[in-house]
């Protein structure tokens, strides 16, 4: 993928309403979705739709398919792949990331003595070390459930 490529995917995503319509469809995928479903789904206007999946589909993340009457919309699942590939490309310096998994970051039963790394038996009450930063964002919307449905008429 070429640069100009990614800056213009990321650039159509970068927007609140496009990025939600992107994932109802990745979350559809492979069936895809009428207008009417994503307007319903959303809860936007089909004029907005309208404008936002225009911007999708020229950055090439949604393709538009006409099965009879009705337009169905895809994401393009192989052009988000080249996105995420081009984006994790030089990952740790082309080395290999090293994936820690949660049964290594498990703790142990009983807390230890930091002077001589062994088991204690008295409790800890107070976290030993306070967090540096606080979170600064907070999610931009709720969890999307998209309904998967065998009818594809508009609404």
């Amino acid at each position: 993928m070429e640069e100009k490529t990614a800056v213009a995917s990321l650039a159509a995503l970068a927007q609140g309403m496009r990025l939600r319509i992107f994932r109802v469809l990745v979350g559809a995928a492979p069936l895809g979705m009428t207008p009417g479903e994503l307007s319903a789904t959303l809860d936007v206007p089909g004029s907005t739709l309208s404008f936002h999946l225009k911007e999708l589909m020229h950055a090439g993340l949604v393709t538009q398919q006409r099965e009879g009457r009705n337009l169905i919309y895809r994401p393009a699942i192989e052009q988000m792949n080249e996105l995420l590939a081009y984006l994790t490309a030089h990952c740790c310096q082309g080395a290999g990331c090293e994936v820690v998994s949660a049964p290594a970051c498990k703790p142990t039963d009983k807390p230890t003595d930091k002077s001589t790394s062994k088991p204690t038996d008295k409790p800890t009450s107070k976290p030993t070390s306070k967090p540096t930063s606080k979170p600064t964002s907070k999610p931009i919307s709720k969890p999307i459930s998209v309904p998967i449905k065998s009818s594809t008429s508009c609404r």
